[in-house]
């Protein structure tokens, strides 16, 4: 008979008295006691905990699109590569957290419900702050969190800022290829608008990928990100009509309709717009 493994006998320290533990540095306590069900429902705590995962994902992609953002600006092309690679992992794993909602049913969630209030995904502000860093922005998007001051001028601030779309046109521009000066000295608050000699740039660097192999491939690492955010909206679209079909959204939403409605939304629309010019 064998003896039980014994992790000491490896190395495996066992004692923590005063030192840091995996607990202690994960925080663990303190996030595993952030679920605070509202109600009896067995089916809520699945609920915060989806909502909890993504916002801490999101975080992650909000460190990591910051950081590419500056990396471009910077010229640093190559460095933002692996950046722009990883949230699209992010996003592949918000993409595969709405199969595990989808495990809800309707009448399950209806046990709930009403223990929200008016809470609601639409008023995540990191989500918000996603959309803006990229280049999806709308300023009438911050009224929903006027009431925490320190979030509103986090979001306000942002909008001040070049997005990731508007550092990537300054680096094609840069590279000879002519982006047009009302582009790139547009107001960053402002919607972006497509323009066809910006479509125009993308396509020379379409059709000369050897000689344009860095702008070429940032311009895939951006399709790559939107084509992963896409699936997302599709798929709480799909989850969300799943379990409360056409009712309208806690947060006071139009819920289904109002979500169909941003599969519209294109963040980088010439770089959409170029594969029926090539």
């Amino acid at each position: 008979m064998k003896h039980p493994i014994n992790p000491a006998d490896d190395g495996a320290q066992m004692s923590f008295d005063g030192r840091m533990s995996y607990s202690d540095y994960l925080n663990l306590d303190k996030i595993l006691s952030a679920q605070h069900p509202q109600s009896d429902a067995h089916d809520e705590l699945l609920f915060i905990i989806q909502h909890q995962t993504s916002e801490l994902w999101m975080r992650l992609a909000i460190h990591e699109l910051i950081a590419a953002r500056s990396a471009i600006a910077a010229g640093n092309l190559r460095t933002s590569f692996k950046m722009l690679a990883r949230v699209t992992r992010i996003f592949e794993q918000l993409n595969n957290a709405w199969d595990v909602l989808r495990t809800m049913t309707p009448s399950e969630y209806t046990t709930f419900r009403e223990s929200l209030g008016q809470s609601s995904g639409f008023q995540s502000w990191q989500y918000r702050l996603i959309e803006f860093a990229v280049g999806n922005r709308n300023a009438a998007m911050i009224k929903p969190h006027a009431h925490v001051q320190e979030t509103a001028d986090l979001l306000a601030q942002e909008l001040t800022r070049p997005s990731l779309y508007d550092v990537a046109l300054h680096r094609l521009d840069a590279a000879g290829h002519a982006v047009p000066d009302s582009i790139l000295a547009r107001d960053f608050s402002r919607p972006y608008q497509a323009h066809d000699q910006v479509t125009a740039a993308w396509a020379q660097v379409y059709q000369n990928p050897a000689q344009n192999w860095e702008l070429y491939e940032l311009a895939e690492k951006l399709v790559d990100f939107e084509d992963y955010f896409r699936r997302w909206r599709f798929n709480h679209v799909t989850t969300v009509e799943r379990i409360i079909g056409m009712k309208r959204g806690t947060g006071g939403t139009q819920g289904v309709s109002y979500l169909r409605k941003m599969l519209d939304v294109v963040i980088f629309p010439e770089l959409w717009d170029v594969r029926s010019t090539l």
